[in-house]
């Protein structure tokens, strides 16, 4: 079930599906976030404020218009 990064739940992981086009994938792609890798929402801040996510080990904050642009799909973890 595809969604978009903005709309996952804080503690969420996914996998990106889709960059949006142009100059806000390729700054996206800067930041090291492509189609494939495993992301986590941290946090997102009301009122269209950033979008928190841990990426390769790293925290990262991204604007929510970007991250409303960024298609992931969830991933279930497996309880332990």
């Amino acid at each position: 079930m595809q969604t978009s990064l903005h709309t996952l739940r804080n503690g969420q992981r996914a996998r990106i599906t889709a960059l949006p086009p142009g100059m806000c994938g390729r700054r996206l792609e800067a930041l090291g976030l492509r189609p494939g890798k495993t992301i986590e929402k941290v946090s997102g801040m009301p009122f269209s404020g950033p979008v928190t996510l841990v990426l390769d080990g790293r925290q990262i904050a991204i604007g929510h218009g970007a991250a409303s642009r960024v298609n992931v799909d969830p991933v279930s973890v497996p309880e332990s």
